[in-house]
């Protein structure tokens, strides 16, 4: 059984990452944007319900899912909100839609802020859902907070920090900290 009974199946390359997405539907253009660490899946009860009434997209952001995971650049931007917001801006004007729905959740969300800054003549509405506002968030962080979401801190820090502890190589990292390499 299909998570997304209707839905085919595709790929799209944006700027050197391969999009995949789902599309069903007819009427208006609903983009669906996922979160943290999910992926279009995530969408798979309120899509086919959306595809009843609207032409849905539900992509994978780069580095995401079925989306390719091109390396990243020293500064990260190839990564960025800005950068993935560009994505679906590409993906949706290769679809042939000039203006579009868009609908996120989590990290989802802060790519839909970046899409309808960065390209406000194309997203005609835009929801968000779960998504705390980071900037208070960092002004008021404590070691309590920072301890919850180590994750955040975790993957700013520089190339190859986070790759090597998330691949378990715990020397790479005490052996740095203290003076040796």
């Amino acid at each position: 059984m299909s998570l997304f009974p209707g839905f085919s199946s595709h790929r799209f390359t944006s700027r050197g990452a391969e999009i995949h997405y789902v599309r069903a539907g007819q009427g208006e253009p609903v983009l669906l944007l996922h979160g943290y660490p999910q992926t279009h899946v995530c969408w798979h009860r309120i899509a086919p319900q959306l595809a009843q009434h609207y032409t849905v997209i539900a992509a994978d952001l780069r580095g995401y899912g079925d989306s390719s995971k091109p390396p990243g650049l020293p500064d990260h931007a190839n990564y960025s909100k800005r950068a993935m917001a560009q994505d679906m801006a590409e993906l949706m004007a290769s679809l042939g839609f000039d203006r579009f729905h868009v609908v996120s959740h989590d990290r989802g969300s802060r790519v839909s802020h970046r899409l309808a800054a960065d390209h406000a003549a194309h997203v005609h509405t835009i929801t968000v859902m779960d998504i705390s506002p980071t900037l208070k968030m960092f002004q008021n962080t404590s070691m309590e907070f920072a301890r919850a979401y180590y994750h955040w801190f975790l993957m700013l820090q520089p190339a190859p920090v986070p790759e090597e502890l998330l691949a378990g190589k715990v020397p790479f990292y005490t052996l740095g900290r203290i003076g040796r390499s």
